[in-house]
């Protein structure tokens, strides 16, 4: 949903590149920009950089995922708000897109608050476990309480509130 599917993976990372930054009337990448965003892309081990060219739209649930990942991150912004951004992908490629959004914030030491409904996920990232039902606080894991946290310890210890079955799905 964070691209243009009828724009290429270059205009797509261009668009993304100019956000909030003075613009010209001028179109299109330049040689520099364009050996950046193959840099970047390389890193992510997808085969994007050799399909700068092709428009997203023929690009999976994955790639597409990954590349909406990078265009948000392009700028670094203060807060990077991930919500079920690995809801819609299949087990493999979920791993795959939470080890590149590590990498991601860690390399710039960005600050993400990630809304999941995967525990597992929420569990083994960040350094903070907050759990809502209702709109309202129910659990607050931190620090070296978190390290060893599991699901079972969560669910246990969610206790009654607990009614929305896909917290334990994965």
């Amino acid at each position: 949903m964070g691209t243009a599917a009828s724009m290429t993976i270059e205009e797509n990372l261009g668009m993304a590149d100019l956000r909030g930054k003075a613009r010209t009337l001028r179109w299109g990448v330049s040689r520099t920009r364009r050996k950046h965003y193959i840099r970047l892309l390389q890193q992510m081990e997808l085969g994007l950089e050799d399909r700068l060219k092709q428009t997203v739209n023929l690009l999976s649930g994955g790639q597409r995922q990954s590349l909406t990942l990078l265009m948000a991150t392009l700028s670094l912004p203060k807060l990077l708000l991930l919500d079920e951004h690995t809801a819609a992908l299949d087990p493999k490629t979920a791993i795959r897109v939470m080890t590149l959004t590590a990498e991601i914030i860690h390399q710039n030491q960005l600050t993400a608050i990630m809304v999941t409904h995967n525990m597992e996920q929420a569990i083994k990232y960040g350094n903070r476990l907050i759990m809502l039902h209702g709109g309202k606080v129910q659990l607050d894991i931190r620090g070296t309480e978190k390290e060893c946290f599991t699901v079972e310890e969560a669910v246990k210890r969610f206790g009654s509130t607990l009614k929305d079955e896909t917290l334990l799905s994965c």
